[in-house]
């Protein structure tokens, strides 16, 4: 497994170079001068933004750091990913405990325009996405599963039931052979795996032997510390990384051994957020109860820097060529834009009220 983990499946060709030649601009908490493109930087890639309070998909200029357009998102927006070709973005509508959603946006990226919504029927509360050969895996919290819609058949043509509570974000491998899923209240990991068995050979071991299992999948619940939201997958498939919001401790999992490795701890309010730097040296792990953003080395598990970027730092995206990261500060209606190699805030992006899931989509 190698870098099918990272989800760059909705980024066209030739992104890895996505904005090498950007300048650093100006300090932290400066206004930052537009940079003029470069032959190098694909014109045509574009940062989404969801801003949860505006109820709308900021789409964002990652040169001049300027929002040139927005779209409606739906009811409480929260993550979203978008298709390979660009043309269209998935967003899920999570709602409350007292009115869960059961719907994901759909936006259109060649016109800039909301469609009709996916109504997931009984599966409430959806949140993680993921998005592999065309297909929007999605999280339902409220139902305690994972689900698949195929846009091409415009049906939800798989739903994996895992028992655990808030099923809240989601990595699915390349392939969408394997998947992972962080379970808040349940403090766990699923890791869920397929089989190699064709569709009848489960029946026919079901029929025969009774021990077959038709749904396909095998499940591995792993216990982590308390409360693990934000996690990922090391670019190398070996280690998956999980912030325990409640413990300030992240649970350092083997992924051959599907067990816990390691716990270390990071000293943090409320971790939300975690993701590997595309090499793979560093981990972010942003704070959603006081604005860090703590850099942990992967090799060594020891903290090399700690920013504070204000009152409330939620969802990260990583720049495919590894130049910088782009964490929502969400508490203060910003994204700032972090440069990976000087580990210093270079500028911001004032998208609207509480950014926070983000995805990177080519321009049509």
């Amino acid at each position: 497994m190698t870098g099918g983990y990272r989800n760059l499946g909705t980024l066209a060709a030739g992104t890895l170079a996505l904005l090498a030649s950007m300048t650093s601009g100006a300090a932290h908490g400066a206004p930052r001068a537009a940079a003029a493109p470069e032959a190098s930087t694909p014109a045509n890639m574009v940062l989404l933004v969801l801003d949860q309070q505006d109820r709308s998909l900021a789409i964002v200029d990652p040169l001049s750091l300027k929002v040139i357009s927005r779209v409606d998102a739906g009811e409480d927006p929260h993550e979203v990913v978008a298709s390979a070709d660009g043309r269209l973005a998935y967003i899920s509508n999570y709602g409350s405990l007292a009115i869960p959603q059961h719907t994901l946006s759909v936006v259109d990226l060649t016109r800039d325009k909301r469609l009709a919504s996916i109504d997931l029927g009984a599966l409430v509360s959806p949140h993680g996405l993921s998005l592999v050969d065309d297909r929007v895996y999605f999280t339902a919290e409220g139902s305690k599963v994972v689900g698949r819609y195929d846009p091409a058949s415009a049906r939800i043509d798989m739903v994996v039931g895992l028992g655990q509570d808030r099923t809240h974000m989601l990595i699915v491998d390349e392939d969408g052979r394997r998947m992972f899923t962080s379970n808040v209240n349940s403090n766990t990991i699923s890791v869920l795996q397929r089989d190699d068995k064709t569709d009848a050979n489960r029946w026919l071991e079901a029929i025969l032997f009774n021990n077959g299992d038709i749904s396909g999948w095998k499940e591995v619940v792993i216990p982590v510390g308390r409360g693990p939201e934000g996690f990922d997958v090391s670019p190398d498939g070996k280690e998956l990384w999980a912030a325990n919001t409640h413990d300030g401790t992240v649970s350092i999992i083997d992924v051959a051994a599907l067990k816990v490795a390691q716990v270390v701890d990071v000293h943090m309010h409320s971790a939300n957020r975690l993701k590997f730097t595309p090499d793979g040296h560093e981990v972010l792990i942003s704070d959603l109860g006081n604005g860090d953003l703590v850099v942990v080395d992967t090799a060594s598990r020891q903290e090399v820097k700690r920013l504070s970027l204000g009152h409330g730092a939620g969802g990260i995206l990583m720049a495919p060529d590894g130049s910088r990261a782009y964490v929502a500060v969400s508490r203060d209606d910003y994204v700032a834009v972090l440069d990976l190699k000087t580990l210093t805030v270079t500028g911001r992006i004032a998208t609207g009220q509480w950014p926070d899931g983000m995805a990177w989509a080519t321009r049509r």
